[in-house]
């Protein structure tokens, strides 16, 4: 979504001395940042008299990624001379949509971009890093991480390879790689922006044993995937997953985010996407020009057709289960213990994963595809949904699509509690956001948990507002404390109380359209779904 022009942060420049007035020194050299929000945009979107939060956009982390350093962990960057105007986005990473969405796109697009309210560095605030969904980059408006920081936290969101570009696997590469493993660089580019932020977030006033990683649906799973990474160890210490974590025995994570291949069919779909471009190995596919490469980079995986209903087409080029970014199942992480035992928010949204404002699904389909998913406890599944014509056969799909999805994360939390330390805080998001006909959709939350509702023009409300004020602050106080209770990020009034999940009690909690801790679903339904999951494959 591009931004309105009237509602663009400004360049100012002012006699006190704030992180802005003077350049930062980084690894790779210094940068020039800028005041990110005039006057009118504090008074108006933030309730600020003013605001002294520092951007610095487009600040190089590592090398360019293209021709000889494709398909390899990123590399360390050449320092630049002089100091870099840190005014504008980096380049989108190629992604074969993007072509036509107005962004600049560049393998050399492995860049951070940094809000903070420090004054100086010495503050040592509490850090938040962002990754966005599949297909998306850091500059997209949604991810904007100004509003945010005016709560006291440093934010910091970055681009990372994704489709064919972070995600091809090959022999040639498990050779190359030294651990017999390919197909993750886009993780691991996440791992090299943490190592950036270790090294470099002080100058910025940001505190680097605080850091808080976050993000939603692909960005939610790079997430899930640092905290299993014994590569992320240390690099961390809070997780936020929005739109979420899934229990692995959850059939729809065949065609959601946070699904894998094995390596076996990463590699088969690396071949053939070699063979696709003429070429029969690696050094050959260096050689091609990124317009070339980007033929059949973000390709769709077929999916047999239920699973599609509920989760679109999932990309082709996906994680890689290949036992080092990623070294085991999502079942033995939970059962074992996450290599990085963090507090951690994950959570759902009302109109996803299968739900919507409107199925359109009639008794007959609704039957069929029931018995299709439900198999021998269709009899119980319709008892439970009844659809005795198509209006209820609509609200029961979306009914067992919601139930599906808080049920999955109640199973998931009730193995973490089991097998970590640290608290475990779900979410249901149920608010939809003005001037649209989709409901609580898929990343319908983030823009007030960023607190960023000046990035579009949409016909904001007081209570959206108001709701803007409440998420981020939720957020905020996990960042600067691990609970999002605690941490004073509120401007007034108090927050409803968030309970951490415990073994066996079935609760979630409410954000949105109401605040505080609600069931998930009716015992029987619980009971129900929870008997479906435990007979899938387990991922």
């Amino acid at each position: 979504m591009k931004l309105s022009p009237s509602l663009l942060p400004c360049l100012a420049t002012l006699g006190s001395a704030y992180l802005y007035d003077t350049p930062v020194k980084t690894e790779y050299g210094h940068v020039q940042g800028f005041k990110y929000f005039n006057s009118s945009i504090s008074q108006k979107y933030l309730n600020l008299s003013d605001s002294h939060v520092a951007a610095f956009l487009g600040v190089p982390y590592a090398a360019d990624t293209s021709y000889q350093n494709r398909w390899k962990p990123a590399q360390p960057r050449q320092p630049w001379n002089g100091t870099l105007k840190a005014y504008e986005f980096g380049p989108a990473c190629p992604i074969a949509h993007q072509r036509e969405s107005g962004f600049n796109i560049s393998e050399d697009c492995l860049s951070v971009n940094i809000w903070t309210p420090a004054n100086s560095s010495s503050d040592r605030l509490p850090v938040m890093v962002w990754n966005y969904g599949s297909g998306e980059t850091s500059a997209e408006a949604i991810y904007n991480g100004g509003g945010l920081a005016t709560k006291d936290v440093v934010v910091v969101s970055y681009n990372y390879r994704d489709a064919a570009f972070g995600f091809l696997a090959h022999p040639t590469l498990n050779k190359e790689s030294g651990h017999n493993s390919s197909g993750n660089y886009g993780i691991l580019d996440f791992i090299t922006a943490l190592q950036w932020v270790q090294k470099n977030i002080a100058h910025f006033g940001g505190d680097p044993d605080k850091v808080t990683i976050a993000g939603q649906s692909f960005g939610s799973a790079q997430v899930y995937h640092a905290v299993n990474s014994p590569l992320a160890k240390g690099l961390f210490r809070g997780m936020i997953a929005e739109s979420g974590i899934r229990y692995p025995r959850d059939r729809l994570l065949e065609g959601l985010a946070d699904s894998y291949k094995t390596m076996d069919d990463a590699i088969a779909v690396g071949l053939n996407y070699t063979k696709s471009h003429n070429v029969s190995t690696i050094a050959e596919l260096r050689t091609l020009s990124t317009d070339d490469l980007l033929d059949g980079s973000d390709d769709r995986e077929d999916i047999d057709a239920l699973t599609a209903l509920y989760t679109m087409d999932p990309p082709l080029f996906k994680t890689t289960l290949d036992g080092y970014v990623v070294p085991k199942k999502y079942i033995e992480t939970l059962i074992d213990g996450p290599p990085n035992d963090v507090p951690m928010i994950t959570g759902n949204n009302k109109d996803e994963s299968g739900a919507s404002t409107s199925t359109n699904y009639t008794v007959a389909e609704y039957k069929k595809y029931s018995r299709e998913w439900y198999g021998n406890l269709t009899s119980e599944f319709l008892r439970l949904y009844p659809a005795a014509n198509n209006s209820e056969a609509d609200r029961s799909w979306n009914a067992a699509s919601r139930d599906t999805s808080v049920v999955s994360s109640y199973l998931f939390a009730n193995e973490w509690v089991k097998s970590a330390s640290s608290p475990f805080y779900t979410y249901y998001w149920d608010h939809a956001p003005p001037g649209q006909d989709q409901g609580a959709y898929h990343m319908a939350e983030i823009r007030y948990a960023l607190k960023n509702l000046y990035q579009t023009d949409l016909p904001w409300t007081e209570y959206d507002f108001h709701l803007s004020d409440i998420m981020s602050s939720y957020w905020a106080n996990f960042i600067k404390t691990g609970n999002p209770n605690e941490g004073g990020s509120l401007e007034s009034g108090s927050l409803a109380k968030w309970e951490a999940s415990k073994a066996g009690e079935a609760t979630v909690m409410h954000l949105g359209d109401g605040f505080g801790m609600m069931d998930i679903a009716t015992p029987d339904r619980v009971k129900l779904i929870s008997t479906f999951m435990e007979r899938q494959k387990a991922y």
